[in-house]
């Protein structure tokens, strides 16, 4: 018999295995004699109180042994000889639609402009210490995509995407820490996420499957209403029976080759702000009641949401004990994004603070049609460059400062490597957002009380929280509405906003494409 038991322990208690068996046991009211086997199904933290719990959700079976879960892969074939499968972009939604295309036979081509995630870190290091920006190599673009260097964290809102825990297994599978299965905000950690990329292109190639670098498309191949392949910059054609379009929200050449094309995209709602660093310690503090904090306890997270006159202002990609990095996908533009190790062990938090913005927002730019949104980044990072002196370092401005509109005099530590400088925040972006800006960090402290301290920053910009480009497909097919054979998937076709939503986007994709072809799993 199963019974599943929901207990809260001290940290010290949910450190042991042993312990965590031993209170469920007493709850349950089930002698340790009885009990044949038990699985941990889920670990979670609540900090409301005086002293932050370890939420447990374990299941205790008592005589009958735990489901033995098989391993997704030995559902893997061999796809030598299978259909082909184009895909464009080898990030989180590119990648997993490469494994789907193995659970169904299919043989996944995977096309990246950018390096593997080895020879990758060369661009990074220049970028972060030198200022240079290689447009087809940087935070955003290469083996992994974004997701590789965005602390890899796993969690959705959406729990009607698909299978969230088939992800996760998948991750597992190919190297990540088992605690991802349990942990309700589990992260992997951008020291880890390299390998764990690396070992799903192997499994790909493994079975059949191809992976391209250095492979920029810059044309699609169309016959009549139908795309029948895609052609590189570098001379190369790949031919397919479908092709998945999986190229991120930063691939903004994608959305322009798309219009040259005559292929129909449509502007959508997206978000634009700063991101906030304070140090992790007084994140502690205000999120556990304690400093320093339990050395059993994770470095602590936030997640805060306001309405700001008619628009919403929240935090975005929060990042514990994380760093603050340079995004720019092009020279002469500043983006910054964020990200954490495995061990979140850096002395600052940082998060996104971003503004959405409507359509209604983007009237001056109606002469760009569905680039409107793009175009409005684009101004703005461009503005931010401008700002500097040409190198990646970025404006900042104590938070306090910014709320009353004075320049800072000096700026605290940070962790963004490039550096800072000085400079009015607000004259960077167009006035209404920067009121709202204003105004939800006010509100914020009302809802976080200490929010605003005298250490925290904000760092501009932030600007690519999700893409301002929807590509229309069908809800059922998956299929563009308007050109055959060409299926929009993951974050740049406006239909996920991280890394598993974008897995179970390419899942779902190839999912759809199966079915289309006759193919069974």
């Amino acid at each position: 018999m199963k019974h599943v038991i929901d207990i809260a322990l001290t940290p010290f208690e949910a450190s042991s295995p042993e312990l965590i068996v031993a209170h469920a046991l007493h709850q349950a009211g089930i002698s340790e004699d009885s009990l044949t086997s038990h699985t941990i199904l889920k670990r979670s933290i609540d900090a409301r109180g005086k002293n932050p719990k370890i939420m447990v959700s374990i299941a205790l079976y008592v005589d009958e042994q735990a489901p033995n879960i098989p391993p997704i892969a030995k559902g893997f074939r061999d796809v030598t000889s299978g259909k082909r499968i184009i895909i464009i972009g080898a990030g989180p939604a590119g990648y997993f639609a490469g494994l789907e295309c193995l659970l169904h036979g299919l043989k996944p081509v995977i096309i990246e402009r950018g390096k593997d995630a080895r020879a990758r870190r060369r661009d990074l290091r220049a970028i972060q210490q030198f200022g240079i920006v290689n447009p087809h190599s940087n935070y955003c673009f290469g083996e992994g995509g974004a997701g590789t260097y965005s602390d890899g964290k796993l969690w959705t809102n959406s729990k009607k995407r698909g299978d969230i825990n088939k992800v996760l297994q998948l991750l597992v599978e190919h190297g990540a820490h088992e605690r991802i299965l349990i942990d309700t905000h589990g992260h992997i950690g951008s020291n880890k996420l390299p390998g764990i990329i690396q070992n799903i292109r192997a499994t790909i190639e493994k079975y059949g499957g191809e992976v391209h670098f250095d492979s920029w498309v810059t044309r699609f191949i169309i016959n009549g209403d139908r795309m029948i392949g895609v052609a590189c910059e570098n001379g190369s054609e790949f031919m397919g029976d479908a092709v998945i379009l999986a190229t991120g929200h930063s691939a903004r050449d994608i959305f322009t080759t798309l219009l040259d094309a005559g292929i129909h995209i449509e502007s959508k709602p997206f978000a634009i702000g700063v991101r906030a660093e304070h140090p992790q310690e007084y994140i502690d503090e205000i999120r556990y009641k304690q400093s320093p904090r339990d050395s059993l306890l994770p470095a602590s997270s936030y997640k805060l949401v306001e309405q700001v006159k008619g628009r919403g202002v929240f935090s975005f990609c929060m990042c514990p004990g994380g760093l603050i990095v340079p995004a720019a996908t092009s020279p002469g533009e500043i983006v910054v994004n964020g990200m954490s190790m495995s061990r979140r062990d850096s002395p600052f938090a940082n998060s996104g603070i971003v503004v959405a913005i409507e359509q209604v927002d983007l009237k001056e730019y109606d002469s760009y049609g569905a680039l409107a949104g793009m175009r409005l980044q684009s101004e703005i990072e461009q503005a931010v460059f401008a700002s500097g002196d040409g190198s990646q370092q970025a404006p900042a401005q104590r938070l306090q400062d910014f709320l009353s509109g004075t320049i800072s005099t000096s700026l605290p530590k940070s962790s963004y490597i490039p550096g800072l400088f000085s400079h009015d925040i607000s004259s960077l972006f167009p006035k209404s957002l920067a009121e709202r800006l204003r105004m939800g960090f006010k509100a914020f402290e009302r809802s976080m009380r200490g929010y605003i301290h005298p250490e925290a920053i904000i760092v501009a910009t932030e600007s690519r929280t999700s893409s301002p480009v929807r590509i229309p497909r069908d809800p059922a097919s998956r299929e563009h509405v308007q050109i055959k054979g060409l299926f929009p998937c993951g974050e740049g076709a406006g239909y996920a906003g991280g890394i598993v939503s974008a897995a179970m986007d390419g899942q779902n994709t190839v999912k759809a494409i199966a079915m289309k072809l006759g193919v069974n799993a």
